[in-house]
């Protein structure tokens, strides 16, 4: 049986908001902001992670096989577009589609395979930037820094406490369900057994370097893509590019980013538009996300999918 769509439990944390856009220029953040983010330290788990995915990249030129660039190319697609650009942001961020809680459960679980995070702690900072984008409270403004936007804003750490008020607050919908909360505690888990499965089919199926192959191409080379085409969206794309629609934000469509995040890149016309599935609003804007969201709906597996603007045509 179909069930309704939470995107309306969420239409308070993704409130429009109609000011006047002002654009400015990015800048660094104020010395003392800076240095409350950093007041506790480093995050050990999430840095570590970051820097042996980035590591077992260094190996790839010797262990090539094409298997593994396949196995690479197909991982990508399957954790990158489906799992964090379907699953994480259009269904579980804002509610783009409908679908049964089981491919909710299963989306967010390819989200989490791309190394980005559990669901739980990308919904609720990703809610958070499209309610402050480009001002004060934007978890990952280029106006703080690009390289803040682009990679260190996940870095500082966290007290337990306020990160489980951060997921009640920005994705309580998420929080309440049991299997969203194991997705969470099973994050770094489920890598370690990607891993070991990758490496016993190469193995296994032809020979310990094709194994060794498999992980380094399949886990690292590919987490690390991911990782920076999706983070391109909050840094480049808030820097460079052209905008179609006036928001409150310095969001831009950017060519080279839509290419290779998988039709994430067109950000300003997401910002604008937020609960839409097609990004790609000009015909040569390809958004090959938007494309599996069809897929699924020719199916069965999605419905009510918006696919248009508003009735009253003006930008969220």
């Amino acid at each position: 049986m179909k069930t309704k769509s939470n995107a309306a439990s969420n239409s308070s944390v993704l409130a429009p908001n109609r000011r006047k856009h002002k654009s400015r220029p990015p800048t660094k953040a104020p010395p003392e902001l800076q240095r409350d983010r950093w007041a506790r330290g480093l995050d050990w788990p999430v840095v570590i992670w970051i820097v042996i995915a980035h590591a077992g990249v260094l190996a790839a030129p010797f262990y090539f096989t094409w298997k593994a660039v396949g196995l690479f190319a197909f991982m990508a697609w399957l954790t990158g577009s489906i799992g964090v650009c379907m699953g994480y942001h259009r269904q579980l961020t804002h509610g783009s589609f409908c679908t049964y809680k089981p491919i909710r459960w299963l989306l967010a679980f390819i989200g989490g395979l791309s190394g980005e995070g559990p669901a739980l702690m990308w919904v609720a900072n990703h809610r958070k930037h499209h309610l402050f984008s480009d001002q004060e409270g934007d978890p990952h403004s280029p106006r703080d820094g690009g390289w803040w936007s682009h990679m260190l804003w996940f870095m500082p750490s966290i007290e337990k406490s306020a990160r489980d008020a951060h997921f009640q607050h920005y994705a309580p919908d998420l929080y309440r369900d049991p299997v969203m909360r194991f997705l969470d505690i099973m994050f770094l888990p489920s890598h370690l057994l990607m891993g070991i499965a990758m490496f016993l089919t190469g193995w296994l199926g032809w020979d310990m370097y094709t194994g060794i192959s498999f992980v380094v191409w399949g886990m690292f080379v590919r987490v690390v893509y991911v990782f920076h085409v999706t983070w391109f969206v909050n840094s480049a794309t808030h820097l460079w590019g052209y905008r179609t629609y006036e928001t409150t934000d310095d969001s831009r469509n950017l060519w080279w980013v839509g290419l290779l995040a998988f039709g994430e890149g067109w950000h300003n016309n997401h910002h604008a538009y937020q609960r839409m599935a097609r990004q790609g609003h000009q015909w040569w804007e390809i958004d090959m996300t938007y494309w599996a969201i069809l897929a699924m709906e020719k199916v069965g597996l999605a419905w009510n999918v918006v696919k248009e603007r508003p009735k009253h045509g003006r930008p969220e």
